[in-house]
Parts: structure tokens; C-alpha cells; sequence
């Protein structure tokens, strides 16, 4: 149950960030809802293996380039589902982030 209840907070914080971000678009509902699959699952499994391997750049960086390369998944997770779209990395950035703030302040909410 606690799966399901983190996947709807997902699509909802989806769909928040593509009333907020210009350039962020959701075809319906059900693009949502893989949408949030496939971003948990690029998250759960392909991230912390690039990060490990670009882990030596990330620290000469600061972090910079762990930022980068959280979007840059997150931008490749739009090219796998149909009807989720994203214009630019401009775009992809700002998206990233709002979607993080949302999401954990969504989560937050939720666990109280």
C-alpha cells in the first residue's frame, strides 16, 4: 500500500510540475503514471551507478555534476515514454528541481 501511495504522490507532483514549468508536458493521466514508473525506476536503478562512476568528477565539482547528471536521466526518462515531453536541458533543469521540492514536500505531508 505504501508503494501505492508514493506512486500517486509521484503523478501528482508530475503533473504539478507541468502546470508550473513551461516546456514540461503530459499527455493524460496514464502518461503520468508510467512517467512516475519509469522515473523510479531509472532513479532506483540506473542513477547510483552513474554517480559511483562519475563520482570522481562530482567531487572535483562539488556536486555540480551529480546535478547534471540527475537531470540528464531524468530528461532520457522522458525519451522513453510517449506523451511526456520535455523542450530543452534548460527546461529538464528547472524540472528536475521543482520536481524534487514537490515531491519531497509531498512525501513529507504524507508521512505525518
Amino acid at each position: 500500500m505504501k508503494l501505492v501511495a508514493r506512486l500517486a504522490i509521484n503523478v501528482l507532483a508530475l503533473f504539478v510540475v507541468a502546470y508550473l514549468v513551461p516546456g514540461f508536458h503530459l499527455a493524460g493521466f496514464w502518461t503520468a503514471v508510467v512517467a512516475a514508473v519509469v522515473i523510479g525506476v531509472v532513479n532506483t536503478f540506473i542513477r547510483p551507478i552513474v554517480q559511483i562512476i562519475a563520482l570522481p568528477i562530482s567531487i572535483l565539482t562539488f556536486g555540480i555534476a551529480a546535478l547534471v547528471i540527475n537531470v540528464l536521466l531524468f530528461w532520457g526518462a522522458s525519451m522513453l515514454v510517449p506523451g511526456f515531453t520535455i523542450d530543452s536541458f534548460l527546461t529538464a533543469f528547472i524540472a528536475s528541481i521543482v520536481l524534487s521540492l514537490i515531491s519531497w514536500f509531498m512525501h513529507k505531508l504524507a508521512s505525518d
